[in-house]
């Protein structure tokens, strides 16, 4: 079996790669990282665009395998959240025929990088940096800014890695999700 992912961030191949372990039907998948392009903004402000994107990149992605991957972070409107946004990652596989959607556990961005994303126009990466809580330029390419908020106890591979078996509920189980 062979497997794309629609992005070349090392974090999230790991991920896929980690998840895929406790699959019989995948734990021998090739996997493959490709650079794809989606309308989806460096930071994604809504739910639908971070599905959008993530849809965008398992079809962009669906070259040459049997089934493709797409994650992305970001934000959704939440009126019960403090600052009215919380993180969130999708995945979205493709088979060619059908798309599988997963979201990982979502938490919230302190007030300060909210105003930066939103009022500065940065993304989670920029905004982390440029507040002082990391000296990582690009902090979701490694251990991702929820870790600098938990303390190390949450790494951005375990939201991804929510996301992935969230979307491999419904293909692993694809007669319970006919819709008739």
């Amino acid at each position: 079996m062979k497997i794309n992912i629609g992005s070349k961030n090392e974090v999230k191949v790991g991920a896929l790669k980690d998840a895929v372990k406790f699959y019989p039907a995948l734990e021998r998948a090739k996997i493959f990282s490709m650079a794809v392009e989606t309308s989806a903004k460096a930071q994604p402000a809504t739910l639908e665009e971070t599905i959008r994107g993530a849809r965008e990149r398992a079809t962009n992605a669906f070259l040459d395998c049997d089934l493709s991957f797409g994650l992305e972070d970001g934000l959704m409107k939440v009126d019960a959240a403090r600052t009215g946004y919380m993180n969130v990652t999708a995945c979205v596989i493709y088979d060619g025929a059908n798309y599988y959607l997963g979201l990982s556990a979502a938490f919230e961005y302190p007030p300060k990088i909210i105003r930066l994303i939103f009022h500065e126009g940065l993304d989670v990466n920029q905004a982390f940096f440029e507040a002082g809580l990391t000296k990582k330029e690009k902090i979701g390419s490694a251990e991702g800014a929820v870790s600098v908020l938990t303390n190390g106890r949450w790494r951005r591979a375990n939201t991804l890695k929510q996301a992935i078996v969230a979307s491999l509920v419904a293909l692993e189980n694809k007669e319970m999700y006919e819709i008739p």
